[in-house]
């Protein structure tokens, strides 16, 4: 008689890639200081209360259909207030950099082009990758008055407010640190590049993968995690 073949259940996607040695030292790093992981209350006090709260209010002050709506009434220079009030309610930024923003966007022009690359570079129909490019393109061309304007943090910080669970904000000290420690190559270039912000992105979806058993809800929780392999603040 034959033999029915047994039925197997597909392998976790943990059984397909294991995870390497320095991605369980994070883990383990990261679970030292909040042993409830992404729900720990200590990390939600810590690390993402007043990013969510930032995304918050910019979903109620500079939503799709608010933005669109200022812009479309020639309201540049209250698009680049709200966005500059918001981002000052969080440590995202460093002061010289808050302040370079507050400088370049003040002339009218310069508030026009940030309000409207803003919106194509959140909204626009364009790949993602020419949304990426232009964003930076207009952030290099606004005056700087003492520091340069074009930063990574500056280039990435409304995208993660306004979008978290799509971009990341990166702080390239800490996050370099931080894959070097994971055990992953970033391929980090100074200048803003669509190729370097795809290749992070990247590397952003394996660290939730590797670590979604403590329940990642968006790139918050995974510029989080990261943080705390890279940054003083969690020195053991």
């Amino acid at each position: 008689m034959p033999t029915r073949a047994r039925a197997t259940r597909p392998r976790s996607a943990a059984a397909r890639a294991p995870v390497a040695p320095g991605a369980l030292r994070c883990r383990r790093k990261f679970l030292r200081f909040f042993p409830g992981g992404f729900a720990d209350e200590t990390y939600i006090d810590w690390e993402r209360d007043y990013k969510w709260a930032a995304h918050a209010r910019w979903r109620e002050q500079l939503g799709p259909d608010e933005l669109g709506g200022l812009i479309a009434a020639g309201q540049f220079a209250e698009v680049a207030q709200r966005a500059v009030r918001i981002e000052s309610g969080t440590n995202l930024l460093f002061s010289f950099e808050k302040m370079a923003l507050r400088d370049a966007v003040r002339p009218p022009r310069s508030a026009r082009a940030f309000a409207e690359g803003l919106h194509d570079f959140l909204h626009g129909a364009r790949p993602p990758g020419e949304r990426f490019e232009r964003w930076v393109g207009m952030i290099a061309a606004l005056p700087r008055k003492q520091t340069r304007v074009l930063t990574w943090p500056l280039a990435t910080v409304f995208g993660f407010i306004a979008q978290p669970r799509r971009h990341f904000f990166l702080k390239p000290r800490v996050t370099q640190l931080a894959f070097a420690e994971y055990g992953l190559d970033f391929r980090y270039r100074s200048r803003p590049t669509w190729e370097s912000y795809a290749h992070l992105l990247g590397l952003a979806r394996i660290v939730a993968r590797d670590v979604v058993d403590l329940g990642p809800r968006d790139m918050i929780d995974v510029q989080s995690f990261l943080w705390v392999q890279g940054s003083d603040e969690y020195e053991e």
